[in-house]
Parts: structure tokens; sequence; C-alpha cells
């Protein structure tokens, strides 16, 4: 391998880990924030409006708050420097009285003159010590001489010492002389205002996304064959829009449901004529070999035309109702039983499920018809958490073989095994079973059996 061809691969893997350190950061990043559309939308508001207030605070206190507290500390310090340039004029006043009077009336200021001793040790600083660092900064500049200031001990009062030649002068000044205090005003109301935003967002968000979450429920139960009453276009225009189009959608779906249920009714009415003309023919007819075959077909003839019309029509008629599950699995036993199968039952968790009670009826009936069929035994367990409701009919019978479980859900197609066929061998069975499963939002599944042969399930939300 050339040097190149190393250089390449060292660089291709530098790519890949810093590929993977960036997808990584993104899962995390991803993962902290919110998923909802209501936190998100209030977190696209909040997040500029606190990243804003942030700015201007700092800058604030920055420029504005800092600004001002130098310059009314320079401005005290000035004060004191003249008091120290005037006690030269009144060096024959031993208590320089006129001097103290002159800086508290005209500059605000309470000196004295302390005899010549080491300045206290320096003591605890604020945290937030820019008055400290103006002061000094200050006293620094325009007087240089040996000093010690606290601003901790009085809350109202600065206190100043200053190493003269012969004393120690000592100051005290007021706090609001040399301190912008008034700015906590400004940072109140800032965050006052902001508090009273947010407070008007978070409602006016609530508005607006409680048609979309109504929307969504109305989309979620229509999904899962249910009412969805009282469903109006609402909020904003894109919302009324999306609201109108899934209204129009619904209004679009039923008639064409009721178009194909009322054309099957009539072609179910005309035919059912004809097989009763049949029948009547026949049973004017004298008994034989012949006659008993042609009963039988047309028998046939007529479950097929039901298990026809049932599939094609799939029971959308039918409203959905809080259901007893258990009672539903202990009426499929009994159905299994009869058709001398032994059959166990079992339901796991709390049994009410919102479904159509004849076509989820139907949808089991058909599976456990087909366990009864091919296998010895049945046994049938349902399953329900906060979620979703399962029910798993398992038979020990020959099973179908993988590559073929999705064939066995079309209309009208029979292994030759037939595991889908319904009680007419239409072939009806599954697809029936399939369709009902998903009118209600769900599915049905085929895998291996623990008993050895086939296991259908059927899930559906709750």
């Amino acid at each position: 391998m050339t040097t190149l061809d190393i250089g390449i691969t060292r660089l291709r893997t530098a790519a890949g880990r810093l590929f993977d350190g960036y997808a990584r950061i993104d899962r995390f990043f991803k993962g902290l924030l919110p998923k909802g559309l209501y936190a998100r939308a209030l977190f696209i508001i909040i997040a500029p409006m606190v990243i804003l207030q942030s700015v201007v605070a700092f800058v604030f206190m920055e420029r504005h708050w800092n600004m001002v507290t130098r310059r009314l500390s320079a401005a005290v310090v000035q004060d004191i420097a003249a008091v120290i340039d005037l006690r030269k004029g009144f060096s024959q006043d031993r208590d320089y009285a006129e001097l103290r009077r002159i800086a508290h009336d005209r500059l605000g200021l309470v000196v004295d003159f302390l005899p010549v001793t080491e300045l206290p040790p320096i003591g605890p600083k604020p945290f937030f010590s820019l008055l400290d660092q103006a002061l000094s900064e200050e006293l620094r500049k325009q007087i240089s001489r040996p000093f010690w200031i606290d601003t901790v001990g009085r809350s109202n009062l600065v206190e100043i010492r200053i190493r003269l030649e012969d004393s120690v002068m000592r100051t005290f000044a007021r706090r609001n002389a040399a301190y912008a205090s008034n700015s906590e005003i400004f940072l109140l109301w800032m965050l006052g205002t902001s508090l009273v935003l947010i407070t008007v967002a978070i409602l006016f968000l609530r508005n607006q996304i409680r048609p979309i979450l109504r929307l969504t429920e109305a989309v979620e139960s229509f999904g899962k064959g249910r009412d969805v009453p009282n469903l109006r276009a609402r909020g904003a225009q894109e919302v009324r829009r999306a609201a109108a189009a899934f209204l129009e959608m619904k209004a679009r779906l039923e008639r064409a449901i009721e178009q194909r249920t009322t054309m099957l009714a009539g072609v179910s009415h005309d035919l059912r004529t004809v097989l009763t003309r049949f029948k009547l023919e026949l049973a004017l007819l004298d008994d034989g070999p012949e006659t008993e075959a042609m009963k039988k077909d047309v028998d046939e003839m007529s479950r097929m035309l039901e298990g026809y019309l049932a599939f094609a029509r799939g029971d959308a008629g039918e409203r959905s109702e809080p259901t007893d599950m258990a009672a539903f699995l202990d009426e499929l036993k009994t159905f299994a039983e009869r058709r001398g199968r032994p059959t166990t039952v079992a339901f796991h968790g709390y049994p009410v499920a919102t479904v159509r009670p004849h076509a989820f009826m139907r949808c089991l009936a058909n599976l456990v018809s087909n366990a009864a069929r091919f296998g010895d035994a049945v046994t049938i367990t349902g399953h329900r958490d906060h979620r979703y409701m399962t029910i798993t009919v398992d038979d020990d019978g020959p099973g179908i073989p993988p590559n073929r479980r999705d064939d066995v859900f079309k209309p009208f197609l029979r292994l030759d095994d037939a595991r889908n066929q319904d009680e007419a061998g239409s072939g009806l069975g599954l697809a029936i079973a399939r369709d009902i499963a998903r009118s209600h939002g769900g599915d049905v599944m085929l895998g291996d059996s623990p008993l050895g042969g086939l296991r259908a399930s059927v899930r559906i939300p709750v």
C-alpha cells in the first residue's frame, strides 16, 4: 500500500468518525427537543424571546449600566480628590470642621481624618463587584494613593479610606451616588412583560392547536371505523382547509359505500330471486341423485353469494360501540366446539374495546373456522394494553408456508391445501377478516403457532 493510499484511508476514517460524532450529537439534541406540536410551537416562540431578552439585558448591563456606574464612580472620586486638594487650604483648622461641612453640604460626603494607621485588610468582595471595580479603577487613576473600600458593610453607604501623609481620610458616600441602582427596575419590567407575552402566546397557541388535535382525533376515529360527530372547520385558514378536505373526503367515501351497498342490495335481490325459482323448481321434481346434487349446488351458490356480498359490503353500516371481548371469545369457543374441536380460551387485561360487534365477530369467526377446519385443537387468546388489543387463534394443523402467507389474503385465491376458504369454498374467509380488521384501524397477521400449526393474530387500536 502506497503512502497516498494510507493517507486516503486515514482521511476516510477521520471523516467517518467525524460523521458518527455529528450523528450522535444530532440524536442527543433531538432527544432533548419536544415531540408534540404544541410544545414545539411554544419552543419556537419562547426561545427567540428568551435569547432576545438575554441579549438586551447583556447589552444594557454591559454598556448602559456599566457606563453609568463608572461615570458616577468617577464623579464621586473627583469629589474626594477635590476634598484632598482643599485640605491644604484648611491646614490651620485642626479638626477641618469647615472642610467637613463643605464636603457634607455641597458634595454629599461624610469626611473624617483618622490617625495614621495601617489600612484594614481587604474584605470579601460581592459576587457582582461592578462598583468595586469602578471605584478602584478611578481611585488608582485620579488619586494614586493607598486606599481601602467597603461596598458591602452598609447597604446604602460606601466607605472609602485613603492614606495621606499625616492621616487617613475616611469618606462615606451614598451608594446611589456612585452606582446605577435603578437598573433592577428595567430588569423587572423586562421580565414582567416577557411573562405577559408568554402567557398570551400560550393562550393563543392553545386555541390554534385545539382544532388540529380535533382533526387528528377525527381522522384516527374514521380510520378505526368509528363515528366522527360534530367536526367543523375551525382555526387558522390552513387548518380549516385541511378539515374541510377531510370532511369532503369522508362524505365521498360514505357516498361511495352507500352507492355500492345499494347496488349490491339490488344484485342480491335479483340473484336471490333466480335462486329461489331454482329451489321451487327442484322441489317440484322427483327426488333422485341428480336432484340432490342440484340442490347442493344451489345451496352452495347461495352461500357463495352471501360471502361475496359480505366481502363487498364490509358491514360498513354498523356503528362502533364498547364490546366485551371476553364474551366474544366464549362464543367463539362454543362455535369451535360445535365443530368437534377442543378449544381453550383466555383473555388478559381489560376486556372492553370499541368495535363494530357483528363485523368484528365475523372477522374472528372466519379465523376460528379456518383453525377448526384444519386443526384438531384450537387456542384463542386475547390481550389488551393501553394502546392495542390483540387476539390470536392457534391450531395444530398443517399451517401455511411463509412465502404464501401474503397470497392467502387475496380475494378468491385458494391454495392447493386450502386454508383460505370459508364455508362455501369461495376463497374469501381471510380476505373478509383482514378487510374488517383494517376497517377498525388494525390488521390480521399470520405466523407459526406454538401448537405446530398456524397462528392468526388480529390487532386493533383501542
